[in-house]
């Protein structure tokens, strides 16, 4: 009851003294065409459109044409026609994050979609499209972050304020390599946003694969894909907004997003809408231009706090070249690639190790953990030059030592690799497992330099 008082108090506060109304003009496709406002209004400012039975929809201005204001709306456009009331909103578009959030579900607006109640709202207004803090403010990466993953922790270790891609088609493991971090990081808080999920699989992964230990510090932000693009667009936004509140509470925080390549898509709907000429596969440059504005506020803060990002990519057809693949990889420090191949062999998390690299590495390890990650690294990289040769048994053993030596080891750091859901590793025991499995002596701490 308490902060149900103090939310009513705060909105009370920001509502405007004078209210601005026009009249829709106009509505084609997903596009409302409003005028009389045009002038009062820019480029990612806030509507309602008042439909015929009441019903206030809310909407935000994404380009003008003729004259009007081309408005989109974040819920279903039913019920609005020539001449409804178009009422502009004064605030710019802000969610009030609380430490109260922790353990809820919330979507794009920043509303409890859970059914537990009301959420209460913070002191400080976060806005949903925050800049990234200015590149000579921020602190360095530093500190590896314990994931509990043994094939992320050895082989792609990662920092606190690091930013780590996860590129995989769909089915390949992707959400299930996200719950194992969430529920076993070293971080304080986890905040998780789910773009564009199936329905079905939302509540899935927040009960079976997080379950309530990984909900307990976690904030999850939650927008389904038979929402509207401005709403999976703007739970992006605001999955980071939260992030954001954590990290200026010198928390160091992990965020997770499923999937960067949803939210990319959301923006193309609403830029071919907006008429944007398309360019890369249907894509259109203003795409290519938000990702590095949502991608870049992850990362160290200007105090002690620090976002660590990790963000998957659906890439199309398993085709990792493929325009959004590529743009995230230029601007993430890693990535992690899953292989369909892996997976049908029965090997989860089906991370291909050849293939991924976390830029932070081989800096933050100590000499003797490095050398540990460049064997391993060499017998895998031996037996996958030959592992066809070895499978059509055209390969006879005393040919090559160094194959023969990928050949013994490669069933262990097969198993090595191969970690089940509710199995948990920490940084020290990884390096300890693998130095045993090499035979390679090992006394740090798995902490490495940094």
């Amino acid at each position: 009851m308490k902060f149900l008082v103090r939310n009513l108090l705060g909105d009370i506060d920001r509502l405007a003294a004078v209210q601005v109304y026009g009249r829709v003009a106009g509505v084609q496709g997903m596009l409302i065409e409003a005028g009389g406002v045009q002038r009062q209004l820019s480029v990612g400012d806030r509507c309602h459109v008042v439909a015929r039975d009441g019903r206030r929809v809310p909407c935000e201005v994404v380009g003008f044409r003729s004259g009007r204001a081309l408005l989109m709306p974040f819920v279903a456009i039913d019920g609005i026609g020539l001449g409804c009331r178009t009422e502009i909103q004064d605030a710019e578009p802000v969610i009030y994050p609380d430490r109260g959030w922790l353990g809820r579900v919330v979507n794009a607006f920043g509303q409890p979609v859970d059914g537990l109640g009301g959420l209460p709202m913070g002191d400080a207004a976060y806005p949903i499209r925050n800049p990234p803090p200015p590149a000579h403010s921020r602190q360095r990466v530093r500190g590896k972050i314990d994931l509990g993953v043994r094939a992320v922790n050895t082989f792609l270790t990662m920092c606190r304020g690091q930013r780590m891609g996860i590129f995989a088609g769909s089915g390949v493991g992707k959400s299930s390599l996200l719950s194992m971090m969430a529920r076993y990081t070293s971080a304080d808080i986890s905040v998780i946003g789910l773009i564009g999920e199936r329905g079905r699989e939302a509540r899935e992964f927040i009960e079976d694969d997080l379950g309530p230990d990984g909900m307990k510090r976690a904030v999850v932000v939650v927008s389904t894909s038979d929402e509207s693009p401005l709403m999976r667009r703007q739970a992006a936004y605001v999955t980071l907004a939260v992030a954001e509140y954590f990290r200026d509470q010198g928390r160091s925080v992990l965020c997770m997003m499923d999937s960067v390549t949803r939210f990319a898509m959301a923006q193309r709907e609403i830029s071919l809408s907006a008429g944007e000429p398309p360019a890369a596969k249907g894509y259109t440059p203003t795409v290519f231009a938000e990702l590095p504005r949502l991608l870049e506020r992850a990362g160290p803060g200007v105090a002690q706090g620090s976002i660590t990002g990790v963000f998957t990519v659906l890439v199309d057809g398993d085709d990792h070249n493929e325009p959004i693949a590529d743009a995230v990889r230029g601007i993430l420090d890693g990535h992690i690639v899953l292989d369909r191949a892996i997976a049908d062999r029965g090997r989860y998390p089906a991370i291909n190790i050849l293939r991924s690299v976390s830029r932070t590495m081989p800096a933050c390890n100590n000499p003797e953990e490095n050398a540990l990650v460049s064997r391993a690294r060499r017998l895998m990289a031996t037996y996958d030059d030959m592992a066809e040769l070895i499978r059509l048994g055209a390969y006879r053993r005393g040919t090559d030592p160094a194959v023969d030596e990928a050949q013994h080891f490669n069933p262990m750091l097969d198993e090595f690799l191969t970690q089940a859901k509710t199995d948990a590793t920490g940084l020290k025991d990884c390096y300890a497992r693998l130095a045993a499995i090499l035979g390679m002596p090992f006394a740090g701490d798995g902490m490495g330099q940094r």
